[in-house]
């Protein structure tokens, strides 16, 4: 079917009590394995690029890609860009195709991330594109922007943010990080509980790749309604292309590497998305 925005599918996570799993692709073989993932589980999902994946490609290589894969699938799928670092690169989203786009201004002070996430809002809303924004940091690094310290998400500042700018999801910060863990990480669940009680819209965790399936299972009990997850897939691609070459030192066929990235990126995404609960949940 056709790409669909992420209003529907997020507001139906939030009657339901289920996240929708949110991916970052890197190429075409990631996006095939995780719309696979989604076909198999008869899962609704999100697709996400990252402004250093863009500029790897470009936002009309990956529109092209996922839309000519959504196009053969039976269930949602959305185009998300994660992380939008700019106004600029928002609009250029929209322009490009994109179902769904986020504004992070979260480095910013809290006037100028209303600021600057409003101004896509009354962009991306005009063309039926929802917007989420961040509002606290997530620690680690997601390209160029890293908090080298966790501040987690003030639940009457979220309120007032989400009123504020309009946005249709929030991200908010609960002590992830982006990346893998160096420690193990220390969760503020009871946050999300509290912003759920006053936010109306659906929230999302960022930094999930290295949580245990029991701290994402509890965070989505809790409110969550979207999780990110990136890392974990990029590793599980390499990996399986770096076992290929150590089993069969022979392989130059980059298919054959393809092909093996896909079945191991497709096994994780099917996990996580049980974890998340959206497995038989696409309309």
């Amino acid at each position: 079917m056709p790409l669909v925005t992420s209003k529907k599918m997020l507001l139906d996570a939030q009657k339901g009590g289920y996240a929708v799993g949110a991916f970052n692709v890197e190429n075409m073989e990631m996006v095939k394995a995780v719309i696979a993932a989604a076909e198999e589980l008869q899962a609704p999902v999100m697709l996400q690029t990252t402004p250093s994946t863009i500029k790897y490609g470009s936002l009309e290589t990956y529109f092209a890609i996922v839309a000519a894969e959504a196009k053969k699938a039976s269930i949602p799928v959305c185009l998300h860009l994660d992380h939008g670092s700019s106004f600029e690169l928002a609009v250029q989203a929209v322009k490009a195709g994109y179902t769904s786009v986020m504004i992070d201004g979260s480095g910013e002070s809290f006037e100028d991330n209303i600021a600057v996430s409003k101004r896509v809002v009354d962009v991306a809303e005009a063309c039926g594109i929802p917007v989420e924004a961040e509002l606290g940091k997530v620690g680690g690094k997601e390209d160029d922007l890293e908090a080298e310290a966790d501040t987690n998400t003030d639940p009457a500042e979220a309120k007032e943010f989400v009123e504020r700018t309009g946005i249709s999801s929030l991200a908010v910060a609960i002590g992830t990080a982006h990346g893998f863990y160096a420690g193990t990480p220390v969760l503020d669940k009871e946050r999300v509980s509290q912003i759920k009680e006053i936010v109306p819209v659906p929230l999302v965790l960022h930094g999930a790749s290295g949580l245990t399936d029991e701290d994402v299972r509890e965070c989505v009990e809790r409110g969550i309604c979207k999780v990110n997850f990136a890392t974990e897939l990029r590793k599980a691609y390499t990996d399986a292309g770096k076992k290929l070459i150590e089993e069969k030192p022979e392989t130059f066929d980059p298919k054959k590497l393809g092909v093996v990235g896909m079945e191991a990126v497709k096994e994780l995404v099917k996990g996580r998305m049980k974890v998340c609960g959206c497995n038989d949940k696409a309309e």
